[in-house]
């Protein structure tokens, strides 16, 4: 087991799951507590799933969480997409947080292969 907050890849997913819910507090009420939350939620499983998964016993199930976390990544991308359409996050907001959820993808994608002895 190794301690997650010493993985790269945990610490940049909290800054964005933390950029996340300070971003939503500013969404319309009615918005707050359906599409910021669903944002709120995908972010928070990123990091949370690679947290658990670095505490399961061995590159099996870590990669097994490796997987969950890369999937509400994605999730959070369709999302954030979303909140920029319909202009509750500024461009410049969402092109940050987008990028940096590209650089997340992209590293869970090599601890993945990594994990799989690729």
């Amino acid at each position: 087991m190794q301690d997650f907050k010493n993985l790269k890849v945990w610490r940049k997913s909290h800054d964005l799951t933390l950029e996340v819910f300070r971003s939503t507090r500013a969404f319309p009420a009615a918005e707050r507590f359906s599409l910021g939350i669903q944002m709120r939620k995908s972010a928070l499983s990123v990091e949370s799933n690679i947290a658990e998964g670095s505490a399961r016993g061995g590159d099996v199930e870590f990669r097994r969480f490796a997987f969950m976390a890369l999937a509400s990544a994605c999730e959070l991308e369709s999302q954030l997409l979303v909140a920029r359409d319909l202009e509750f996050i500024p461009a410049r907001i969402y092109e940050g947080m987008n990028a940096r959820g590209s650089e997340i993808r992209r590293m869970l994608w090599s601890l993945i292969q990594r994990l799989s002895g690729a």
